[in-house]
């Protein structure tokens, strides 16, 4: 079967066993911050509380959820972020992915894709991780946001997205490539795709204003028009509220449900919650410690499932 669907209705997250501030990932994450007022056990104790009212409220809503507990050895403080280091493709190909952080390479776990391996088609395993011996990094559905039915892969580069490995991707993937640059206010750039872009089935919420080459955003511009996606534009302080860190996804009735966290939704305006209520369903869920001291938000917990049932 071809790869058609933008959104499933079926998220494979991973409940945190040592969520925590990592410093390996800091310099690059504009987003992440540190309090040293908090304890471990105490920052443990809300990201696992927050983790499993948002399973709660996904499941409420219709989204089947696979939820699998992180090992506790080795640490792995942002395991809570699956998105980065697999993705799992409606033809039934698997791909897993290099990171920056050595910590976070060891959230790999070949075990949970042979689960899921035991109950739907998997035709191909795709290993892009041999990149970090050459320092090249491309940090799954993070890096890349991906147009499905238009075979379209739109990345921002920065030291988590390697154009040379976002070539390699296409290749093998089947996509065409759209590389951008995309800095914050004070012109770090972005470390993540997806916390500057969500891509919906018809429209995009977009911080352009990072985007400073006026070439490469007449660029995106064109691309979004060709491809029938509404532009929503965010600020950079919606930004960094994590309001372009959403993800759409389905009920198992086929309803269309745009994620995102709490702080996401409060930021946005009036009008900006009507032009998306136009095109999808909006749930949100608070997870603040989450974002706080990992620097990833809603998209980041959810790793989408394509893969057809045996």
């Amino acid at each position: 079967m071809s790869e058609t669907r933008q959104t499933t209705d079926h998220i494979l997250m991973i409940r945190p066993a040592n969520f925590g501030f990592n410093p390996e990932t800091a310099d690059s994450n504009a987003f992440q911050s540190k309090d040293n007022q908090l304890s471990g056990d105490l920052i443990q104790k809300m990201a696992e509380e927050e983790f499993d009212l948002f399973v709660e409220t996904l499941r409420d809503a219709g989204v089947k959820i696979t939820v699998v507990e992180d090992s506790k050895d080795p640490l792995k403080p942002d395991a809570v972020f699956p998105n980065n280091w697999v993705t799992f493709h409606e033809d039934g190909r698997v791909a897993t992915y290099p990171m920056l952080s050595k910590m976070r390479r060891l959230e790999r776990r070949e075990e949970i894709i042979e689960n899921l391996a035991n109950e739907y088609k998997v035709t191909d395993r795709i290993h892009f991780e041999a990149g970090e011996e050459q320092g090249k990094i491309l940090e799954g559905t993070g890096s890349l946001i991906l147009d499905r039915p238009n075979k379209i892969a739109y990345a921002c580069l920065s030291p988590r997205t390697d154009e040379k490995l976002l070539d390699e991707f296409c290749q093998k993937m089947g996509y065409e490539k759209v590389a951008f640059h995309s800095v914050d206010q004070n012109g770090q750039e972005i470390y993540h795709t997806n916390v500057m872009m969500a891509l919906g089935e018809t429209f995009v919420v977009i911080c352009l204003d990072s985007v400073k080459s006026k070439e490469e955003r007449s660029k995106l511009e064109g691309i979004f028009e060709k491809t029938g996606k509404e532009i929503i534009e965010i600020s950079f302080d919606q930004m960094m509220d994590y309001a372009g860190n959403m993800l759409q996804v389905q009920s198992e009735d086929g309803i269309p449900i745009l994620v995102m966290s709490e702080q996401a939704f409060e930021s946005l305006t009036e009008d900006q919650i009507d032009t998306i209520t136009a095109h999808t369903n909006i749930l949100y869920s608070p997870l603040y410690t989450i974002e706080k001291f990992g620097g990833g938000s809603a998209r980041c917990m959810m790793a989408e499932v394509f893969l057809q049932k045996k």
